[in-house]
C-alpha cells in the first residue's frame, strides 16, 4: 500500500471536514473558554476563521496545486480571523503554506508527506509564539508544541502522513489533559484549554479525511471544583490586569514595517491585554487582535505604523449570546440567484445577498453551499429565480443542514417572482411565517418572458424565423412577432387578462432603452390604472422578463 499524502483535493476536503466538525463541537469548546477572558467564544472564533479559510481555498486556488491551496487557506484564515484562537489558527495554516512553498522552491511537489507536515507543525509553534509575544503554558501553544514534537518523531520513521497525524493527535490529547495542571485559571474552573480542544478537532478532522474513520473522543465538560470558603473563584479575573476589558478589537494592518509592528505591540500592551499580531505571507500585512476598554485608541495606534482595514469591534460583555447558535454572524438572510450587474444591484438594494451563475454553467449544489456559508446566517431563504435545478437545491439543502444552516428554498421561477417574494420578507417574523408569505407572493406573481428566435421553427403560436420575438408563458411559446417590443406588449396583455395592479419588466443585455419606454406607453394606453416599473438588469438568455402582480 502506497504512503498516504495530502494533495490539493485532500487538503480542501480536510478544510471542509474541519468546518463541519467545528460546527458540531462549537458549544463544547465555548463552554471551556475561560482564558484569557471567559467570553465563551473560542469555538465560534475558530469556526469563523476556518470557514473563511475553506471559502478562500474552495473558490480561489487552482485545482491540483497543493501549494496554492495551502496559501489560499492561510490567506482566507488571516482575512477572516476572529479572536485570539482565530489568529493562532491562521498562523498554523500559514505555517503549512510557508513550508509547502519552501519545499516547492527545491523541487516540484504534488502533495504534503509526513515529514513536510511535521515541519509545518514545528514552524507553526514558532509563528504562534511570535504572534502572541510569549508562550503561556497550559494553552493551545503547549498542545501544539507536544503535537509537533510527536509528529516529528513519527515522521523520522516514514513518509505516510496518516500515522504522523495520528501521533500528533494522540500527543495533543495528553497535552490537553495536562493543561489544568499548568494554568491555575483552568484548574479553578475545572476545564481543559478551549483552544487546545479546538486544535484537537482540527487534527481529528485530518485523520478522518485521510482514513475515512472518525476518532471518538470524550466530551470535555467543565468539572465542579471545590472552592475554599470565602473565595469567590472568578477565573477570568485571575489572569486579567484588572476588570475584564469592554471590547475585542481586530483589524488587518497593511504597509507596516517590522519595527513599527513592535511599537504597535508595545502600545497595545499598555492599552489592554490578549495582544496578538500575526504576520501574513505577504510582506507588511498583519492581523491584529487586542482586548481593551478604549477601542478607538487601539485603532488609532495602528495609524502611526500602517493602514488598518476590516476593523471589527465586539463587546466582550455579551458572553455566549453575542452570536446566534452555531457561531453564525446573524440569524437570517436572503440569498438570491441573479444574472446581470443591474440585477445584482437591484436585489442587493432590497437587502438580499447574491449568487451569480458562472457564464454558461448551471448553479451546482457546491456553488450554492459556498454562497450559503458566505451569508454568515443560521437561516437562509433561497430565491433560485429559475437558475437552480431542483436536484441541486435538494443536494445543497442536505449539506447545508449538516453544516448547521437552515436553508429554506422559496420557489421563484424568474427574477420577477424573486422580487415579489423579497418585497414581503420580514426577518422579525417566525421562519415558517416568513417563508410562507414569501412563497405566496412569488406564486402570486404571474410571469413570462420574451426571447429572440435563433432559428426557423414551428411553435404552438405558429412558425418563427431567426430574429423574431417569442413570447413565452410557462414552458410554451404563446406569441410570435416581428419585434421584441410588440411581443412584450402582447405578453403583458395576456398576463393582465386575469387582472393585475403592477407590471414589472426586467430588460436584459443588448435591449435598447426605447423597448421599456414602448412597453410603459402601451400599459398606460391599454391598461389605465395599472402601474408599470422597469429595471435594466443586463441578464443573459431571455431578453425580457415580465411579471404581473
Amino acid at each position: 500500500m502506497s504512503a498516504r499524502r495530502l494533495d490539493a483535493s485532500t487538503l480542501r476536503r480536510w478544510a471542509h471536514t474541519a468546518v463541519s466538525d467545528l460546527i458540531s463541537q462549537t458549544d463544547e469548546i465555548n463552554a471551556l473558554n475561560v482564558f484569557p477572558v471567559a467570553d465563551a467564544d473560542t469555538g465560534t472564533n475558530m469556526l469563523f476563521t476556518m470557514r473563511s479559510a475553506w471559502a478562500q481555498a474552495d473558490s480561489g486556488a487552482p485545482g491540483d496545486d497543493v501549494t496554492a491551496v495551502a496559501a489560499a487557506l492561510a490567506d482566507g484564515a488571516l482575512r477572516g480571523a476572529r479572536g485570539n484562537s482565530g489568529v493562532i489558527l491562521s498562523q498554523i495554516l500559514r505555517a503549512m503554506a510557508d513550508v509547502t512553498a519552501t519545499a516547492t522552491e527545491d523541487r516540484v511537489i504534488a502533495d504534503i508527506d509526513g515529514p513536510l507536515l511535521a515541519a509545518a507543525l514545528r514552524h507553526a509553534v514558532t509563528l504562534v509564539v511570535t504572534s502572541m509575544g510569549e508562550a503561556v503554558p497550559g494553552t493551545i501553544t503547549s498542545v501544539l508544541q507536544d503535537a509537533a514534537d510527536a509528529a516529528g518523531r513519527e515522521a523520522d520513521e516514514q513518509d505516510d502522513v496518516a500515522p504522523v497525524v495520528a501521533a500528533a493527535a494522540q500527543a495533543a490529547v495528553a497535552a490537553l489533559d495536562r493543561t489544568p495542571t499548568q494554568l491555575d485559571v483552568l484548574a479553578d474552573a475545572g476545564v481543559v484549554d478551549a483552544g487546545g480542544r479546538g486544535l484537537l478537532v482540527l487534527l481529528d478532522a485530518l485523520t478522518t479525511t485521510l482514513t475515512g474513520h472518525a476518532q471518538p473522543r470524550p466530551r470535555y465538560r467543565p468539572e465542579p471544583v471545590d472552592t475554599p470558603a470565602g473565595e469567590a473563584g472568578h477565573p477570568a479575573t485571575a489572569v486579567s490586569k484588572g476588570s475584564t476589558p469592554q471590547f475585542e478589537v481586530m483589524y488587518l494592518l497593511s504597509g507596516a514595517e517590522q519595527a513599527g509592528v513592535e511599537v504597535l505591540r508595545a502600545r497595545l500592551d499598555e492599552l489592554g491585554e490578549s495582544v496578538a499580531i500575526a504576520a501574513s505571507a505577504e510582506a507588511g500585512r498583519y492581523s491584529v487582535h487586542v482586548h481593551v476598554d478604549d477601542a478607538g485608541a487601539a485603532v488609532e495606534a495602528a495609524l502611526a505604523v500602517g493602514t488598518p482595514s476590516r476593523i471589527q469591534i465586539t463587546s466582550l460583555t455579551g458572553g455566549a449570546d453575542r452570536h446566534p447558535a452555531g457561531g453564525w454572524a446573524r440569524e437570517r438572510a436572503v440569498l438570491a440567484v441573479v444574472d446581470g450587474d443591474g440585477a445584482e444591484e437591484l436585489f442587493t438594494s432590497e437587502g438580499a445577498q447574491i449568487l451569480r451563475p458562472e457564464p454558461g454553467l448551471p448553479v451546482s449544489a457546491h456553488h450554492l453551499l459556498h454562497a450559503l456559508v458566505n451569508t454568515g446566517a443560521e437561516q437562509v431563504m433561497v430565491l433560485p429565480n429559475g437558475y437552480v435545478a431542483a436536484e441541486e437545491l435538494l443536494a445543497g439543502w442536505a449539506v447545508a443542514s449538516d453544516w448547521g444552516i437552515t436553508m429554506v428554498p422559496v420557489y421563484s421561477g424568474s427574477m420577477v417572482q424573486g422580487l415579489a417574494a423579497l418585497a414581503v420578507h420580514d426577518p422579525d417574523h417566525q421562519l415558517v411565517d416568513d417563508s410562507y408569505t414569501m412563497a405566496r407572493a412569488a406564486a402570486g406573481a404571474r410571469c413570462g418572458s420574451v426571447r429572440v428566435a435563433a432559428e426557423e421553427a414551428l411553435t404552438w403560436a405558429g412558425a418563427c424565423r431567426p430574429g423574431d420575438g417569442l413570447g413565452i408563458a410557462g414552458d410554451e411559446v404563446v406569441l410570435v412577432g416581428d419585434s421584441v417590443a410588440d411581443v412584450g406588449a402582447g405578453l403583458i396583455d395576456l398576463l393582465l387578462a386575469a387582472g393585475g395592479e403592477l407590471v414589472t419588466v426586467l430588460t436584459g443585455a443588448g435591449v435598447e432603452p426605447d423597448v421599456a419606454d414602448a412597453l410603459a406607453e402601451h400599459v398606460r394606453r391599454e391598461h389605465p390604472g395599472t402601474d408599470i416599473v422597469s429595471f435594466r438588469t443586463g441578464h443573459g438568455g431571455d431578453v425580457l422578463l415580465i411579471g404581473v402582480e
